[in-house]
Order: C-alpha cells, then structure tokens, then sequence
C-alpha cells in the first residue's frame, strides 16, 4: 500500500434507526451508475433475523445487493450477531466478545482491494450515531477518526431532528482531533404527512447548519432524488 488516505465517506446518523443503510444503499447504486466499483463495510450488525431458515443481516443484505453482489459477505460485515443491541452487547449476549482489532483490519481489507485497483469507492457504515457504542472501549466516532473518512450524517426527518443533528455536527466537531463532515441527508422514515416539521426541517437546518444538505430522500425511494457529487466529498 502507498500510504494515500482511502477514497470513500463513513456513513453515520443522527440517531438508531434513521435509515443509514438505506441511504447507503442509493449512494453505493448512484457511484455504481457513475462507473464506480464500490467496496461496503459494516464493521458490525446486530439484530439478525431468520428468512428461509437462515439468520441474515438485512443491513448487510442490502449493501451487498447496492454494491452490485460483486463482494464477498464477509467482508462488507466480518462481525454479526442476534441481539438487537449495541454490537458488544450483542456478543456477549451469545457469550462472545467483539473483536475489536477486527473491527479495524476489516476496513484495512477494503484499503487494501483500493490499493490494488479494484475498488474505486469505500462507503462505510456504522451503527447508530457517532456516540453509539462498538465495544466496551470504542465509540463508532474513534472508528471514524481512525479510518480518516468524511461524515455523510443520515438524518431521519421528523419532529425533534435539528437539535439531534445539531448535537451529532457538535460531537463530530468537538470529539478528540475532529471528525470532518461532508453533509447531512434528509431522510424520510414513513410516508405519513401528519408531522407538519417534515416540510419546515430543511429550511430550518439549513439556516442553522455550517454543513450542506445534499440532498432529501422520500420514504420508500429507489434512486436518490437528485445528483450529488459523492466523488468530490471524498478525500484522495
């Protein structure tokens, strides 16, 4: 490896449950429509469920069928467990312990296929928002840090979203040398319209916000709804 920075975005909420992986899932579909071969990495999921008599991830499932079902399972998410809970948790649910080196060389693996010319794109995602815990020790913002990646923060858009997302864009800010954050999604997580914030929360986040919002996704799309220029987000 020649020690340049990896090109991609580390994909991260403003909450659980906000529709990271979705977003993830239309960004790795539009890099793939640019061209690109786009490597995915979860660097652990919780919370599997059973179809057809095996346990899955569907995180898991969907950025493997966005990255174009081209990598191997394993090593868009090295780590997974039954529980839905915080991915440590999760494991000692089940008696283990979360590899926490694992947690880091899974990503050196999608370096390593960048450096060797046959990955042009790194989209990581990680679990819950920058302060949800991975292990015992670790939050997902040190794997951030550690993985030198810009923020794509997914936010879920409801009642209450600017101040979570403006809590998220001051923990990226404020957390040990700074996280860099490239943007903010919108995020629609249902397609009720009774939550009359959902047509002011742009605007509002907008105006109170240093960083972009790229772009807002209805509930239930299938490609984003406008073009945004993912390559120029990332380092490298």
């Amino acid at each position: 490896m020649n020690g340049k920075a990896p090109r991609g975005l580390f994909i991260t909420g403003n909450n659980t449950g906000v529709g990271k992986t979705h977003v993830a899932g239309l960004i790795a579909q539009s890099l793939q429509n640019a061209g690109l071969r786009v490597g995915t990495y979860k660097p652990a999921a919780s919370g599997l469920v059973e179809k057809e008599g095996q346990w899955i991830s569907e995180d898991v499932q969907t950025l493997w069928e966005a990255s174009g079902k081209m990598w191997d399972a394993k090593h868009i998410c090295p780590q997974t467990f039954h529980a839905p809970l915080a991915p440590h948790l999760s494991a000692r649910a089940e008696g283990k312990d979360i590899d926490t080196t694992l947690l880091r060389t899974g990503f050196d693996h999608w370096k390593q296929q960048q450096a060797a010319g046959k990955c042009d794109f790194i989209l990581v995602e990680g679990a819950g928002g920058l302060l949800s815990p991975m292990s015992d020790e670790d939050y997902v913002a040190d794997l951030a840090l550690e993985f030198g990646l810009p923020l794509i923060v997914v936010a879920a858009n409801r009642l209450g979203m600017i101040n979570e997302t403006l809590q998220t864009l001051l923990t990226a800010q404020s957390y040990q040398a700074g996280v860099l954050v490239a943007g903010i999604v919108l995020n629609d997580l249902e397609a009720d319209t009774s939550d009359i914030s959902r047509t002011t929360n742009r605007g509002e986040l907008a105006r109170r916000s240093h960083v972009p919002i790229l772009t807002h996704v209805p509930f239930g799309a299938k490609q984003l709804p406008e073009e945004v220029d993912w390559q120029s987000l990332a380092r490298g």
